[in-house]
């Protein structure tokens, strides 16, 4: 199930002494309904924020339900963003896809057609979930999009997310349907974990991890006193890639950051380290799509969750490079 996008998930401030120059998202936000013919952007550079409205995966997955209400949080936290970017540059809302009845494997169907169709008209997809289910219906969009290609998956997550699937999927298992999707395609796996927490995940993932040959870095090693180390094993599976997938896990940040996940992280990043990281993604010309999941505002403090996830959004939106 779809739902277009409306100005009512986009209310805020309004500065009107300052006119023009006191403009903000909520103000220069435009709208797509995808169940339409989707026009071609009105910019040289367009994001098109699309949501989805998911935690049937968290639920599968024992962990905590609430972020099926992760988009709207972060859209009314990006409302009254001060708006600083050129004229080139606009910002679509292209709806939520919904996940009616747990009726997951639809609607992961229905994202990623949503993705490729915003791909195919030219616009850069942020996708707002939503549990890390959230991946494997974005993965779909984006296979279908860059054949030829060899894509690189960077996940900043305290997990791997490779669980079986036999029974049913979850939010912790994308990945791994990830990997047989391509390799039934005849593809690579390429796919890097920054921020791991050994204590959160078994022997039996990291078993999995190395017989899928994925990299990744434990929490303890992605520190600021380590970046220039961290860019340059990151710069290292830029190289080996043409494009990348971009996602973002917020129970990757320590809990004073970001209370409002299913999972908690008592040892988890400081998100300065994560933004230089991910800026260095944006400017590589290799990004081809995002997403930020596991906002959970049924359990956020002031918040603070949503407010984060939604400002690295903006550093994104102002870093991201033609591809």
């Amino acid at each position: 199930m779809y739902k277009p996008a409306t100005k009512k998930a986009w209310q805020g401030r309004i500065d009107k002494l300052d006119g023009e120059l006191g403009a903000r998202w909520h103000q220069r936000i435009h709208f797509l309904d995808l169940t339409k013919d989707i026009p071609e952007p009105a910019a040289d550079v367009a994001f098109a924020f699309l949501g989805f409205c998911s935690d049937e995966g968290v639920h599968r997955n024992q962990g905590r339900v609430g972020a099926v209400g992760g988009p709207a949080a972060l859209r009314s936290a990006m409302a009254s963003f001060a708006y600083h970017l050129a004229q080139e540059v606009k910002l679509y809302d292209a709806g939520d896809v919904l996940c009616p009845s747990g009726n997951l494997e639809d609607a992961q169907q229905q994202l990623g057609k949503k993705v490729d169709a915003l791909l195919k008209h030219g616009y850069r997809p942020l996708v707002l979930g939503g549990g890390h289910e959230t991946a494997f219906g974005h993965f779909l969009g984006l296979e279908r999009s860059s054949g030829g290609f060899r894509l690189g998956i960077l996940n900043f997550d305290a997990h791997f997310d490779l669980r079986s699937y036999t029974q049913q999927a979850s939010s912790g298992t994308p990945f791994l349907q990830i990997a047989n999707s391509l390799q039934a395609s005849g593809n690579d796996f390429v796919y890097k974990v920054l921020g791991l927490q050994e204590y959160g995940n078994t022997a039996a993932l990291f078993k999995t991890a190395s017989e899928l040959n994925v990299t990744y870095t434990l929490a303890g090693q992605v520190q600021m006193h380590r970046l220039k180390q961290l860019e340059q094993d990151l710069q290292a599976f830029l190289d080996s890639v043409d494009l990348v997938y971009l996602t973002l896990d917020m129970d990757v940040f320590a809990a004073a950051y970001a209370p409002g996940v299913s999972a908690v992280n008592a040892l988890g990043l400081q998100p300065e380290v994560v933004l230089e990281l991910m800026r260095q993604v944006a400017q590589s010309g290799k990004l081809l799509s995002m997403d930020v999941t596991e906002l959970n505002p049924a359990l956020d403090i002031d918040s603070r969750t949503a407010k984060l996830g939604a400002a690295i959004l903006y550093q994104m939106v102002n870093t991201w490079k033609q591809i």
